[in-house]
């Protein structure tokens, strides 16, 4: 582990820092608005009904939990590979991936509805054959080794030292673990045509680290240029190239997945449904495709942008977006595509059967989502005011030891 950095909390916050917090905050606010409003009224103020059960802000949950494995994987990097220019990265990367779990998981559980469900859930009696009841202990579990790797990253007592490896090691394989438990929530899903497939638990692996090397790339830049320290172009050059072969990682996975599909005549129909004219097509090829995958590579790629941080900061926001989108076509469009019941037989009932189910999105819920990134940004910023979590510089002469 590097020793030579020097980190510091924020300090002299003025006006701008109370603002930033404060926009947050409302959002925050208007998340805890939303949920009382779904509460009182019920789920039908909802798009959702008994054909579309997991609605926006489930892609919000989804889209931030799995961010927050990506997000630590800056400090993996430094930790278990020894690459020491992650090294200072660490302590932001963990503690951002602690506050995604944390408004993540919230969302998820205020849209359950009555509190009641939250408290049953969590204290009532736990059905290991369900990935949802292993998913409650890799989640409370991911943030208790976070709290612990901080520690072994912040005390410079000779325990702490021993431990920060391990920890990390430990941290890497349980990160795989949840990632891959999400990615299996939609894969064995066999009776959703879009969901039945092995390979959703790796894409939502890689599918991670474009979330949150994304997420991380662009607090690093603002919280730098907010607080007046400087950034190099060493440490941004690592994670500009780092983001564009996650993304086209994905972008091939999810080749690999369209492709498997349509040789299998049973998908041909949910495929063409998604891609070729149905209500989600648009924000496939659009959304995730070329805004979302495309031009943040050309971005990063294209030498006539080398070292152009406004470049970066945008391809890391279109990331961001793209993820999204493809949250939202995997969930949504999953559910929409009429269930399968009996292949290869005629079935009719009076029950949507063969009805292509419509979903349009509230206003509480697009609310209840944003609530819970402006409840992790609002964690964040104010883990930063206490805790030293950002190095004091990171210029190009302290973390490249080439650099002239």
């Amino acid at each position: 582990m590097s020793t030579n950095t020097v980190f510091s909390e924020v300090k002299n916050s003025g006006l701008g820092y109370w603002a930033v917090l404060g926009f947050f905050g409302l959002l925050a606010l208007a998340g805890i608005a939303a949920f009382y409003y779904i509460h009182h009224h019920g789920h039908y103020v909802t798009g959702m009904n008994n054909q579309i059960v997991w609605g926006m802000p489930h892609v919000f949950a989804i889209f931030l939990i799995v961010a927050a494995s990506g997000a630590a994987n800056v400090a993996t990097v430094g930790t278990v590979f020894g690459k020491k220019i992650y090294q200072p990265l660490g302590r932001l990367s963990a503690f951002l991936a602690v506050a995604l779990l944390i408004g993540g998981l919230v969302v998820l559980l205020l849209d359950l509805g009555s509190i009641g469900h939250v408290i049953e859930m969590a204290f009532g009696y736990i059905n290991f054959k369900s990935i949802f009841a292993w998913n409650i202990i890799l989640y409370s579990g991911f943030i208790a080794i976070i709290a612990v790797y901080l520690w072994t990253m912040m005390d410079r007592s000779k325990a702490s030292k021993k431990l920060y490896k391990p920890v990390g090691i430990i941290n890497m394989i349980w990160r795989f673990v949840l990632t891959m438990g999400t990615g299996s929530i939609f894969g064995f899903l066999v009776a959703r045509q879009y969901y039945d497939a092995a390979i959703l638990a790796p894409l939502f692996i890689v599918a991670s680290y474009v979330y949150g090397t994304a997420i991380y790339t662009l607090v690093l830049m603002a919280s730098f240029k907010m607080t007046g320290r400087e950034l190099g172009d060493a440490v941004l050059n690592r994670l500009r190239y780092t983001l564009a072969i996650f993304i086209a990682l994905v972008f091939f996975l999810e080749l690999v997945r369209h492709l498997t599909n349509l040789y299998a005549t049973e998908h041909h129909g949910v495929e063409s449904y998604i891609l070729n004219g149905g209500p989600f097509s648009n924000l496939f090829w659009y959304g995730q495709i070329l805004f979302g995958s495309l031009v943040p590579m050309f971005l990063v790629w294209c030498t006539f942008l080398r070292n152009n941080r406004m470049a970066l900061a945008v391809a890391a926001a279109l990331a961001v977006f793209g993820g999204l989108a493809q949250i939202y076509v995997i969930l949504i469009g999953g559910q929409s595509y009429p269930l399968v019941l009996f292949p290869n037989s005629e079935t009719s009932s009076t029950f949507s059967d063969g009805v292509f189910n419509a979903y349009s999105a509230t206003l509480p819920e697009y609310l209840l989502g944003i609530g819970g990134v402006g409840l992790a940004i609002c964690f964040l910023i104010i883990g930063m005011k206490i805790f030293r979590l950002l190095p004091t510089t990171l210029s190009d002469a302290s973390v490249d030891p080439h650099h002239s």
